[in-house]
């Protein structure tokens, strides 16, 4: 093959990666969307959250937190949301150099930093293909996260336990499919299962959002030291 025809099929598998991650993703803001308005929030305020904070995990420790304190929560809420949302901040600093983005592209750039775009991104060795697949990724799954968010709230209570229908899963399945092949060595592996290990001793114990910076902390000191 052809290094055109190379760079050609390296294309198209981006973009239908980017497609399946985001249609995978984008339907488990239905669950969110129903979850937002059982937890006593108007579909504005739903919506409100999706369009501006757009992070599923922090959006869903919010309305967990609201859900079971009502407006005495808010704090409480606010807080959860924050300390799940900093792991962007982190995802940030590994996607300025690659995107290279100033002014209003790089507010953009900021909005759609999640853990998907993130991880299409990484996923490809071309810096061309990196780029794609980032803006891409973020572009489809801000447009279908916000209107599976949409069509939740309004059905609400009619579409009942949205656990059931294994949203959320399908969600951590497509995550964890792009992450799985970098995982290549045993170094990576181990801090990996580090991580994986504090993050599922400390999630019961602290509130929402620690666990994950606490694991994201240690996996980051084993993989240096382990250097």
């Amino acid at each position: 093959m052809k290094p055109r025809d190379e760079l050609r099929s390296s294309k198209s598998s981006v973009v239908s990666t980017s497609v399946g991650v985001a249609l995978a993703t984008g339907l488990y803001g239905i669950s969110f969307g129903a979850l937002a308005v059982s937890a006593g929030l108007e579909i504005w305020q739903a919506m409100l959250l999706s369009l501006l904070m757009f992070s599923g995990g922090s959006q869903f420790a919010f309305i967990g937190v609201f859900a079971s304190g009502g407006g005495a929560a808010y704090a409480a809420a606010i807080a959860g949301a924050w300390l799940l949302g900093v792991r962007n901040g982190f995802y940030g600093v590994t996607m300025a150099p690659i995107l290279q983005k100033t002014g209003l592209r790089k507010i953009l750039a900021a909005q759609l930093t999640i853990d998907e775009s993130t991880a299409v991104s990484i996923a490809q060795d071309d810096p061309q293909l990196q780029r794609k697949g980032f803006w891409l990724t973020g572009t489809l799954i801000y447009i279908f996260w916000n209107l599976a968010s949409l069509l939740g709230a309004v059905l609400g209570n009619a579409l009942g336990d949205p656990a059931v229908w294994g949203l959320d899963a399908a969600a951590a399945a497509a995550f964890l499919g792009l992450v799985w092949p970098r995982l290549k060595g045993r170094g990576n592996l181990l801090t990996a299962l580090v991580a994986l290990v504090v993050a599922t001793i400390l999630t019961p114990l602290v509130p929402p959002g620690v666990s994950i910076l606490i694991a994201g902390s240690s996996a980051f000191i084993f993989g240096w030291r382990g250097k």
